[in-house]
C-alpha cells in the first residue's frame, strides 16, 4: 500500500460538478493499494497519517502530527500510485489491487482513520474526481508499507 501525504490548507473533491468532501487544514491521502495488501498495511499506514510530525510547532519546527493540530483527512482512492514506468512510455498497473478488494480496503483505510478520532472525508470510487488540493508548504511525503519499519 502506497500513501502519498499532502499537508494542505484546505482541500476538496467533486465528482460531476458537486463537492463531495472537503476539508480545512489537514492532510489528503492518496491511498494506492497493492495486490497483496492486508489489513496490517491499512492499520501500519493510518497510524504513520496521523501521528507523523509534519505540521509546525511555535518554532517553525516540524514537530506536531495531524492529531495535535487537530487536523481533518481527505482519503483519496488513487490506484495511479501503482504504477510501474520501468519500461516504455506507458504504465503498467499490474501491481495495483483489483477493484473490488482495493475499494474494501480504501473503506477500511477511512475507518481505521476515524477510529483515532478526526474528521475524515472521502472521494468516491471508481468515479472521475477532480481533487483541490491547497499544499501548504509545500509538503509532500509518500508512505509505502512496504518500506515501513513493521517493528
Amino acid at each position: 500500500m502506497k500513501v502519498l501525504l499532502q499537508r494542505v490548507t484546505r482541500a476538496s473533491v467533486s465528482v460531476e460538478g458537486e463537492v463531495i468532501g472537503n476539508i480545512g487544514r489537514g492532510l489528503v491521502a492518496l491511498v494506492g493499494v497493492a495486490i497483496g495488501d492486508t489489513d496490517k498495511d491499512v492499520e501500519l499506514l493510518v497510524n504513520k497519517t496521523v501521528n507523523l510530525r509534519i505540521f509546525e510547532d511555535d518554532q517553525g519546527k516540524l514537530n506536531l502530527s495531524l492529531l495535535d493540530v487537530k487536523g481533518s483527512l481527505l482519503v483519496i482512492s488513487q490506484f495511479t500510485l501503482m504504477a510501474d514506468t520501468r519500461r516504455g512510455r506507458r504504465p503498467g498497473f499490474e501491481q495495483a489491487a483489483p477493484p473490488e478488494y482495493a475499494d474494501s480496503m480504501i473503506d477500511r483505510f477511512v475507518t481505521v482513520a476515524r477510529g483515532y478520532g478526526i474528521g475524515v472525508a472521502t472521494g468516491r470510487f471508481r468515479s472521475h474526481m477532480l481533487v483541490e488540493i491547497h499544499n501548504d508548504g509545500p509538503v509532500t511525503i509518500m508512505l509505502d508499507s512496504h518500506l515501513q519499519d513493521k517493528t
